[in-house]
């Protein structure tokens, strides 16, 4: 394979589902000078940003702000309202609801891992109906949580979490729901409150467009009175100090300050009623994602989330021809074309690649990514059935695009 031995100009194209790439006025906004984390200025900032992501989060209830990644915030969820040896379902939909599993495990839980049996349950989202029966069969309610990834960033599903609370009260069981919405939030629809979560676990580095470094914890009523008597050991991680401290805008320990600054300008950009608010944001990532799906059928290759009505807004997973390592093909796209796609994780790692549309986007980026993915599919002797390139351009070009977000002048 040839590779150019010099640096390209330009700028890199991150097409992966996350670190997403960060706007120029987050940026800007994360450039201000640090100040000191106990004066009124970082009251009256922390007071913004906290009313900011419980409005994305859409709820009146808590929301814990840490300054750690997304497994933080896996981590505190679990540590905030169970106790050693507590049973807990889990919910396989692939790559990272088995690492939320597996953190399970050595926290000293039982968790149990349901799910359709080998690659089938890597390719759909949560079947509500499996949770449902097995709660139904657990008449002692043994089991303190259920865990679902609502976008499964490995595969490019989008699970019903409505249907998996339905199934939980027809099941008449007092588990507490959980959902990772980690790629999720701020990306596709989603309404902790209204759904009736219990803990919402979501971390900065995807649809909020920010670096990683923040994580959170959306609570309900019910999941913090279950932490008053939750014994796994926690201490950073612990909800009580975090939910006092944060009535006045403060923390109990140091604060990733500058990242709260770009916090607060991605709240300002995706809450502007102005360019459509939320409901603008959760538009325009669908359609950029349908728009990828085109060049993917146009392709004559396979979506890798087999269920149309659990496609990703976030992220579209492909799947290569048997016989094509899907890795060397990234790798390909990489060198030639400077843009990064992600790679295939666990049981699907190097036979398919995923393509991101989140965030800090728009047509033309998408528009250059397709290419670099077309001329490297081609490069790498994959036989395809014609140009998704012109698929994507037929599809962006004849659907309006919705009211853009605003952009800094």
């Amino acid at each position: 394979m040839l590779t150019l031995d010099f640096h390209p100009t330009g700028r890199h194209f991150l097409q992966i589902p996350g670190p997403s790439p960060v706007p120029d006025r987050i940026l800007r906004a994360m450039s201000l000078p640090t100040i000191d984390h106990r004066g009124p200025e970082f009251g009256a900032l922390g007071l913004r940003v906290l009313g900011g992501i419980a409005q994305i989060f859409q709820t009146h209830h808590p929301v814990i702000i840490y300054p750690a990644s997304g497994t933080g915030a896996w981590e505190a969820a679990l540590s905030n309202v169970l106790s050693p040896g507590d049973s807990v379902l889990m919910y396989e939909t692939g790559h990272f609801a088995s690492l939320w599993n597996k953190m399970a495990l050595r926290l000293g839980l039982k968790p149990e891992f349901l799910g359709l049996p080998g690659i089938e349950g890597w390719r759909r989202g949560v079947q509500a109906d499996l949770i449902e029966r097995r709660l139904r069969a657990d008449s002692g309610h043994a089991i303190k949580a259920v865990c679902v990834v609502h976008n499964e960033t490995s595969t490019g599903a989008t699970s019903n979490i409505v249907a998996v609370r339905r199934a939980i009260d027809a099941a008449r069981h007092p588990a507490l729901l959980l959902v990772d919405t980690i790629s999720g939030l701020a990306c596709a629809d989603y309404r902790h409150d209204e759904w009736g979560v219990d803990v919402s676990i979501s971390g900065s580095q995807k649809g909020l467009m920010l670096p990683p470094g923040i994580s959170f914890n959306a609570l309900s009523p019910k999941a913090i009175e279950a932490s008053k008597g939750a014994k796994l050991p926690k201490a950073f991680w612990a909800w009580d100090e975090m939910i006092d401290m944060n009535k006045g805008g403060y923390w109990p320990y140091t604060p990733n300050t500058n990242l709260l600054y770009g916090l607060a300008e991605a709240c300002d950009m995706l809450l502007a009623p102005a360019h459509g608010g939320l409901e603008g944001v959760f538009a325009r990532h669908q359609r950029w994602a349908e728009g990828v799906r085109s060049a993917v059928r146009a392709w004559g290759l396979e979506i890798q989330c087999s269920e149309p009505a659990a496609y990703s807004p976030v992220l579209t997973g492909v799947m290569l021809p048997e016989g094509i390592d899907a890795d060397a093909v990234r790798k390909l796209i990489y060198e030639r074309f400077d843009c990064s796609l992600g790679t295939g994780l666990g049981k699907v790692k190097g036979r398919m690649f995923r393509i991101g549309h989140l965030g800090d986007c728009n047509d033309l980026t998408l528009m250059a990514a397709l290419a670099g993915c077309e001329m490297g599919l081609k490069l790498s002797g994959v036989k395809l059935a014609g140009s998704g390139v012109q698929g994507a351009m037929d599809f962006f070009a004849s659907h309006l695009v919705p009211v853009a977000m605003k952009r800094a002048a």
